[in-house]
């Protein structure tokens, strides 16, 4: 029988979640935070699609401050919609973002920490102690800041964020990401603030699912009922990026988790809000039908039927269906029937290939690990992962990342074999795994660096 996991209530600007509330569904801008007609624009398309927070990164101070003008603009224009700050790498910036928006988004990897080297560090127990003093050092302050404004935080955490030290001690694991948060979670428990979202996200959706499963029963075993945002990040476009979100995100909504939703796609932002919508709505059927198609495994085969006019909802229903199934290792290959013509029988075998490859299962196809783009974006996105996309889709599990730029750049690609990332404004760094092989790249060169990369290594044989 479906029901959600209980959680403690956090206020967002007077649109609460957790507890009893509805699942909030959400989105990010993507244009320069200093632009702000653009990026009013732009959460007004967010807003009018449905979304109940939209979040603007802040780089720096000056996108900080100018969130108060945004937050200004918007009111003038009848929009109260909750705002949401995205800071890495200066908690300075944080704490002022504090004091203008309804909500602030912080990396545990890159708060306190230095930039990741991926270099192995070695601590003493005393050592490590005295590291997780600095950041309980710097973190009072700024709940001080977020308590004296009424303003909740987001502790978010990426997989390919981990602070140096975290993955020295734990590895680039699930456990090493649970303990990444469950450090400043401690803090927020310790001093009553309870304003506070978690989430651990991935691109891997085995990762995903598996760590926020950790996350609960780590928050469980110590009093915790902190709210947990759920999404798959650089989950990419198009029909690939909807599914390996309903994989990732569906297989945690179908058992009771999750209070907030991202479909972070590499589209305008505004088109994510009717996905997560539309998993949010289907998550106590697909509970059952879960459930009905586990006891109906038969040679190592999950078979579905639907009978769905759009072959969107067919897509979504069926990931959301299988994808919890296919990653706790219940069966290894998925037959999917449509029982509509509108939905095609050969549709319905591409779906159940990329929902295969998806839940990492089975790779028979060009695997794009592509961030859903920000203000920080260096590049045009959309066409660029068109034009590699071209190039490589007969490239049987081979995986691309595209990057809009470095936040989360070599970390996120540690799952990938080439990666291109943008380094400046016009230019791009192309990767193999973690090693940048060319730096500082013209944009109008890098497509085709990059193509010439592939093909290099494929005739010399090097091992991706």
């Amino acid at each position: 029988m479906y029901s959600r996991r209980k959680s403690s209530q956090v206020n967002v600007g007077g649109v609460p979640l957790g507890d009893d509330n509805p699942i909030r569904v959400q989105s990010m801008t993507t244009t320069p935070t200093m632009d702000t007609d653009a990026c009013v624009g732009q959460a007004v398309r967010i807003i009018e699609a449905g979304g109940e927070y939209v979040r603007m990164t802040t780089q720096g101070t000056r996108e900080a401050e100018n969130m108060r003008n945004i937050r200004a603009a918007l009111h003038a224009r009848g929009y109260d919609t909750p705002l949401v700050a995205d800071v890495h790498f200066n908690p300075a910036v944080a704490d002022v973002a504090a004091r203008y928006v309804q909500k602030v988004r912080i990396n545990p990897g890159n708060y306190v920490d230095p930039a990741r080297t991926f270099r192995h560090l070695e601590y003493t127990d005393s050592e490590y102690a005295a590291e997780l003093r600095k950041i309980r050092d710097r973190f009072i302050p700024f709940l001080d800041i977020c308590r004296s404004h009424g303003t909740a935080i987001r502790i978010g955490v990426n997989h390919g964020s981990l602070s140096d030290r975290i993955m020295s001690r734990y590895g680039n694991t699930p456990a090493g990401m649970v303990e990444s948060s469950m450090e400043f979670l401690r803090i927020c428990a310790e001093q009553s603030f309870g304003d506070v979202v978690i989430s651990i996200k991935a691109s891997n959706t085995v990762v995903m699912v598996q760590t926020v499963r950790l996350l609960v029963s780590r928050m469980d075993s110590e009093g915790m009922s902190f709210p947990i945002h759920l999404g798959v990040t650089e989950a990419g476009e198009g029909e690939d990026g909807r599914i390996k979100s309903a994989v990732g995100i569906g297989a945690l909504l179908a058992e009771g988790i999750g209070d907030t939703v991202r479909v972070s796609l590499s589209e305008a932002p505004e088109k994510e809000i009717p996905v997560a919508r539309k998993l949010v709505a289907y998550a106590p059927e697909s509970n059952l039908r879960r459930a009905a198609a586990k006891a109906a495994v038969t040679d190592d085969t999950i078979t579905l039927k639907y009978d769905e006019s759009s072959l969107e909802d067919f897509q979504l229903k069926a990931a959301m269906d299988a994808g919890a199934l296919l990653i706790d290792g219940f069966a290894r290959e998925l037959r999917l029937i449509s029982l509509n013509p509108a939905v095609t029988q050969a549709q319905a075998d591409d779906t159940a290939e990329a929902i295969l490859q998806a839940a990492r299962v089975k790779f028979t196809r060009t695997e794009y690990i592509s961030c859903p783009g920000c203000g920080r974006t260096l590049y045009d996105l959309e066409s660029t992962i068109a034009r590699i996309k071209a190039a490589t889709t007969h490239l049987k599990g081979l995986k691309i990342a595209i990057m809009g730029c470095i936040v989360n750049g070599p970390g996120e690609m540690a799952d990938a074999d080439y990666g291109y990332v943008g380094a400046g404004r016009g230019r791009i760094s192309l990767y193999r795994g973690k090693e940048c092989i060319e730096k500082n790249i013209p944009e109008a060169d890098a497509v085709d660096r990059l193509l010439a990369l592939i093909e290099s290594d494929s005739v010399s044989g090097q091992p991706r």
